[in-house]
């Protein structure tokens, strides 16, 4: 199965890393180019343990749903979603968060499964790997933007 790995230092403290990385609050402006909207489950807010999240968002010309489920958490550590349905065959997300001497390094393992067997994977190939990780750096770096800045105070009330 694919697997991307992206690691990010953010000059800021763990906890407000680790919140804003949970923010479904953030996860829609990080993602606004794909006029991605939480439309079921937990929809604004920090999003927990066993709660689950359903986004419509607009990838490659066509409206998608994808229903995601935080299976673990260690704040601020670790979380984990999964995704529940949707277009993939199946992934899991890991978020790892460390203290350093001037910030935090978060780092993203992002595992998945392509839909439609050997189509999915020529797709991977092709196009759908490098997409996914211009998409989760797109979003780190507004995680970074944010937490380097007042603006996290906007999202994490």
């Amino acid at each position: 199965m694919p697997r991307i790995i992206i690691e990010l230092h953010i000059e800021a403290p763990i906890a407000i890393v680790f919140d804003l990385a949970r923010s479904i609050d953030l996860h829609k402006i990080s993602t606004s180019h794909t006029n991605e909207q939480a439309i079921s489950g937990k929809t604004s807010g920090l999003i927990n343990l066993h709660e689950q999240v359903t986004w419509k968002a607009k990838h490659f010309g066509i409206y998608q749903r994808l229903s995601s489920k935080i299976t673990a958490l260690k704040k601020p550590y670790f979380f984990v979603d999964e995704m529940v349905a949707g277009a993939f065959h199946s992934f899991k997300h890991e978020h790892h968060f460390k203290t350093l001497e001037n910030g935090t390094v978060m780092t993203d393992i992002f595992v998945y499964k392509a839909p439609l067997g050997f189509l999915g994977s020529l797709a991977n190939i092709l196009f759908l790997k490098k997409y996914m990780t211009q998409l989760l750096t797109r979003r780190n770096m507004v995680i970074k933007n944010f937490a380097e800045t007042e603006q996290w105070k906007s999202v994490l009330k």
